[in-house]
Parts: C-alpha cells; structure tokens; sequence
C-alpha cells in the first residue's frame, strides 16, 4: 500500500517537474547558451572578463535550478514529517495492544491521507515555482 502511495506521488512529481522543465527552465537555458556565446564573440574582451561573462550568463539559471530543488526539498520534507507521524500512531498503537492487522490498516489510512493532502499542495507549489522562475533574470 505505501509503495503505490509512493508511486503517486513520484509520478504527479515528475509530471510536474517535467512541466516546470519544458515551460521555464528549458528557454532559460537556451537564453543562458546564447548569452555565454555572446561572451565568447567580444574579441577584445580579456580571458577574465568572458570568464565573468559567462557567470553573469549562467546565474539565473543556477538560481532557478536552486528554487526548483528548495521547492521540491520542501515538499518531500513536509510529506516525510506527515508519514513519519503516522508510523508513530502506528507504534504506539501496537505498544497499547492493538493487533497487528488493524495498525496495518490505520497506518494505511493514515498515509493514504498524507499522500492525499500533498497531492492538493502539488498545483500551488507548481503555480508559485513558475510566477518565482518567470521573475528570475528580468
């Protein structure tokens, strides 16, 4: 049961990095290569100063890349701290004596839940990354 919560998860996960990665990340990185070949044109520039241009080029990406993993970091911290509360109850219901089915159940329910409200969260977090990486560069 928890490993197709898991899969659920996983999957709206990917679909919506998949998402983020073709509408924003994608087009930052073609703005990025352009830049950092501009960089590379300027005949007069020094070896330093393409170097620096290049970095300035590539900056937006890597602070993309970094609110992306924070976001992500984020969810799967605030969904572990959910499952790890239901494996608690679970615990402590074995330790007041309840059988082994019924805590399997409830500890299935109560992930299920977890993965359920997390779900919900997915198209906020999705529309909040894209508004913060849109604003990035500009």
């Amino acid at each position: 049961m928890a490993e197709l919560q898991q899969l659920r998860v996983q999957e709206a996960v990917d679909a919506m990095v998949k998402s983020v990665e073709k509408e924003n990340i994608r087009k930052m990185q073609g703005l990025m290569f352009r830049c950092s070949a501009n960089c590379c044109e300027d005949s007069q520039a020094s070896m330093q100063q393409v170097h620096q241009c290049i970095e300035r080029c590539h900056a937006p990406l890597a602070q993309a890349q970094a609110l992306v993993t924070s976001e992500l970091e984020r969810f799967q911290d605030r969904l572990a701290r959910c499952t790890f509360h239901c494996n608690d109850k679970a615990k402590d219901s074995m330790d007041a004596g309840n059988k082994a089915l019924q805590v399997k159940q409830q500890l299935d329910s109560c992930v299920t839940k977890c993965v359920d409200e997390h779900m919900h969260l997915i198209p906020t977090m999705t529309k909040k990354m894209k508004e913060s990486l849109s604003s990035i560069g500009k």
